[in-house]
C-alpha cells in the first residue's frame, strides 16, 4: 500500500521558494533605494557645479563692469547776471511851489476899420438926380464924347442902349448895368461915357441927400 502524503508535507515544500521570493523583493527594495540616493547625490552635484559656473561668470562680469567710467565733461560756471544797483534815495519831501503865470500882454489894437454901411438906393426920390446943366447939357456931352466902335460901323450895328446907374450923395455915379443892349462893343462904349460923366447933384428924399437910381438910353445911329 502506497503512503499518502500530508497537507503539512506539501506545504513545507512550497515554503522555500516563498522565502526565496521574498528575500529578492527585499533585496530589491534595498537596492532601489540605494540607487535613488545615488541618483539625488549626482543631480546634487551637478547643481553645485551649475552654481559655482554660475558665480564665476557673474564675478566676471563685475570685473568687466569695474571699468572705470568715461571723464565728465568740465562743467564752465557762467558768470552771476550783473546787479543793479539799488540806490537809496533820502525821503527828501519838498513843499511844492506855485508858479504864478503872468498874464499874456495885451494884444495892440490897430486902427480901426470902418464898415461903411451904404443906404438903401431909392427908386423915386422926392428930387431927381440931375446932370449939371440939364437933359439939355447931357445930350451934348453924350454927343461930343461918345466913339462909334469901328467894328459895330462894318457890322452896321445900330440901336438904342438901355441903361441904369446910381447917383450917389456926393454926386458919383456907381453900379452901372446894362439893362438892354445892341451889341457887345457899342454896350462896352457907352459904359465908358456914362462912366466919364462928370458928378451930378444928387437926389433928395425926406429932405436929405440919398443914393438914387438913374435910367439913360444912348442911341446909337449910323448916318
Amino acid at each position: 500500500m502506497e503512503q499518502k502524503k500530508s497537507d503539512d508535507a506539501n506545504v513545507d515544500k512550497l515554503r522555500l521558494p516563498f522565502v526565496a521570493i521574498g528575500f529578492l523583493f527585499i533585496g530589491s527594495l534595498v537596492l532601489a533605494s540605494f540607487s535613488y540616493t545615488a541618483g539625488v547625490e549626482r543631480n546634487d552635484g551637478n547643481n553645485g557645479e551649475k552654481k559655482v559656473s554660475a558665480v564665476k561668470f557673474e564675478q566676471e562680469m563685475k570685473k568687466d563692469d569695474d571699468t572705470p567710467p568715461p571723464p565728465t565733461p568740465p562743467q564752465i560756471d557762467a558768470p552771476p547776471p550783473p546787479q543793479e544797483e539799488i540806490i537809496e534815495k533820502k525821503n527828501e519831501e519838498k513843499e511844492p511851489v506855485t508858479v504864478v503865470a503872468p498874464p499874456p500882454p495885451p494884444i495892440p489894437k490897430g486902427p480901426e476899420t470902418k464898415v461903411e454901411v451904404k443906404e438903401e438906393i431909392i427908386e423915386f426920390p422926392d428930387v431927381e438926380a440931375q446932370f449939371p446943366g440939364g437933359p439939355a447939357e447931357l445930350q451934348k456931352y453924350i454927343a461930343s464924347n461918345i466913339n462909334y466902335p469901328q467894328t459895330a460901323i462894318e457890322m452896321n450895328e445900330q440901336g438904342k442902349v438901355y441903361l441904369s446907374f446910381v447917383v450917389e450923395p456926393d454926386g458919383s455915379i456907381t453900379n452901372i448895368v446894362v439893362e438892354r443892349g445892341v451889341s457887345a462893343d457899342i454896350d462896352r462904349e457907352a459904359k465908358r461915357v456914362v462912366r466919364s460923366m462928370p458928378k451930378w447933384s444928387a437926389g433928395e428924399a425926406g429932405g436929405k441927400k440919398a443914393r438914387t437910381r438913374c435910367r439913360l438910353p444912348i442911341n446909337f445911329t449910323l448916318n
